[in-house]
């Protein structure tokens, strides 16, 4: 919306700039002491870099309109104090408040300057009042999409923490699951499987979905999926964790999962990979002296 008084707004900054700082400041540093890391020389760094630049967008045109190209520099500065205090865990109210603590300081100068003049002051309290309301809304929208942003980023991170890869043995990958397995989720699986099965030139995984709650159609359908991906790539898998709740639910759903191998706990999976590659298990006499010592209990033997 577009409202007279911007030269005289512009005026009323510079002549009262340090008493404006001084009252923002005060109230400023009493939301940001709550969350740390922003001192008060910052504080009053960033409002005298504010104040300059909605001076030079106030005294180019009588006019005030938030929406035209000369406020694009104060709208960036506000977009990136949004965003950081988005990332410091400020609120969107607090983040506001940047703009709204000056409103108040602001109309007791307008009362000072303009108390003899009725008219004139209303006019600039509604030019300020909408003003500001505007500011201190955009910097809402900036926080509010800023957390979004940061939102999506860490439940990417947290899908992919949740989808780690490890190598067993020369040959042998494990894909422990945890947690529900949506479409979004097997895609990282997916992707994190496939990538590990190309740097390791792995013949066989196993997924193991012993942290799996529950087995839905869905479920089922993103681990054959998986599977189907793997073997395109050259590696067998074996699903581990059948526990019987879900061995009965499959049979319930009607999925189809006879060309998997699918083992109880991940033990089972893991002697089943070995001999798959051509290794065998043995046990080790009581009484047997190895250099792993108490805990070494088995041997390896390879089949070439």
């Amino acid at each position: 919306m577009e409202t007279l008084g911007g030269v005289r707004l512009a005026q009323i900054f510079n002549d009262r700039q340090n008493e404006l700082a001084g009252e923002w400041v005060a109230q400023q540093f009493a939301i940001a002491a709550r969350r740390g890391g922003i001192g008060e020389a910052q504080l009053r760094s960033q409002f005298m870099q504010f104040v300059a630049l909605v001076c030079t967008a106030l005294g180019s045109s009588d006019r005030v309109d938030f929406r035209t190209a000369q406020w694009d520099e104060v709208r960036s500065l506000l977009s990136e104090m949004s965003a950081q205090r988005a990332r410091q865990g400020f609120t969107p109210g607090e983040t506001a408040m940047f703009v709204f603590s000056l409103k108040e300081p602001l109309f007791a100068r307008l009362r000072e300057e303009l108390g003899g003049d009725g008219v004139k002051l209303a006019e600039l309290t509604w030019t300020v009042s909408t003003l500001f309301d505007a500011l201190g809304l955009f910097t809402a929208e900036v926080f509010q999409t800023s957390r979004e942003q940061v939102i999506v980023r860490q439940q990417q991170e947290l899908l992919e923490l949740s989808t780690p890869v490890v190598q067993l043995w020369e040959g042998i990958l494990a894909l422990p699951l945890i947690g529900t397995l949506d479409s979004a989720r097997t895609q990282v699986v997916m992707e994190s499987l496939l990538q590990k099965i190309v740097d390791t030139g792995a013949s066989i995984a196993i997924i193991d979905i012993t942290g799996v709650p529950t087995v839905d159609t869905l479920v089922a359908q993103h681990l054959l999926k998986t599977v189907a991906a793997a073997r395109l790539m050259g590696a067998d898998c074996v699903i581990s964790g059948i526990r019987p709740q879900i061995a009965q639910t499959i049979v319930h759903l009607g999925v189809n999962l006879s060309n998997v191998i699918t083992k109880a706990t991940l033990a089972d999976a893991f002697v089943v990979a070995l001999q798959r590659t051509g290794r065998s298990v043995s046990g080790i006499a009581p009484h047997a002296q190895v250099p792993g010592g108490a805990g070494a209990n088995l041997n390896l033997y390879s089949g070439d």
